[in-house]
């Protein structure tokens, strides 16, 4: 379940609910081992259609009754700068899908504070998190998608995110974008996760996935290169239509 950091493992899988079950199962198991091992289990969620299907599963009667929820603390891998009620908040969309069926506790769930002013929001939550963790975050698994600008969490192509090393959550902002801030967290706090699992799905994607793990390495216009755990797993559940112009894993 722990591949090298030095060796991303790439899962090809027949379509997006596939890939929502791996993603599922992941959970699961990683839940039930940092459980074992540290007592909590500590992850970052994001936004999107394949990470909520797979947040509805982890509610299912299947599979929640198997994880000791009350152990698990939720955090968010990035946030747009709106309301928490707003229908494009990362948080709502997980609150419904799965925060509200299990009856998460109030107490676990961290959520960025996208009605604050951008930059205070950003202060605020990289102070939850030293607070939480008692430094720099390091998460026991960390969701993820990619843009079909290359882009992850709210890292996007030449933005100063990119650069940031101090804090483990900035403001971004995203010029054109419906919502154009958004709060993210940073490389040094991705990369110090214990797993990263990337879920991308679709042939709009296929392009995109190819330059990030088969192109030539330009981390700048591909943000999602720069994702590389120190000293854990990075795993990418692709389905068949994104995995499409991958070469090793036609």
């Amino acid at each position: 379940m722990t591949p090298s950091a030095a060796q991303p493992q790439v899962v090809v899988l027949n379509g997006p609910d596939e890939v929502a079950a791996r993603a599922a199962h992941e959970f699961a198991a990683r839940a039930r081992a940092a459980i074992s091992q540290r007592n909590c289990f500590a992850v970052a969620l994001s936004g999107g259609k394949t990470p909520t299907r797979s947040f509805e599963l982890l509610a299912s009667p299947r599979v929640a009754g198997k994880i000791e929820w009350p152990r698990v603390h939720f955090f968010w891998g990035d946030e747009r700068c709106v309301p928490p009620d707003d229908p494009a908040s990362n948080y709502g969309q997980a609150r419904m899908a799965l925060l509200d069926p299990i009856r998460a506790q109030d107490k676990s769930i961290h959520r960025m504070r996208g009605e604050l002013e951008p930059r205070e929001g950003a202060r605020d939550y990289t102070a939850l998190l030293s607070r939480f963790f008692g430094g720099g975050p390091i998460f026991d698994l960390v969701y993820l998608g990619l843009g079909p600008d290359g882009h992850t969490a709210s890292l996007f192509p030449h933005s100063h995110s990119l650069e940031e090393t101090s804090s483990s959550c900035i403001a971004s902002h995203v010029p054109g974008n419906a919502v154009p801030w958004r709060l993210t967290l940073t490389y040094p706090a991705l990369n110090a996760a214990r797993a990263v699992v990337f879920l991308v799905t679709g042939a709009d994607k296929s392009d995109v996935l190819h330059r990030v793990l088969e192109g030539p390495r330009d981390p700048a216009s591909l943000p999602a290169q720069r994702i590389a755990p120190s000293e854990g797993a990075l795993i990418w559940l692709v389905d068949r239509a994104a995995a499409a112009h991958l070469q090793a894993h036609a």
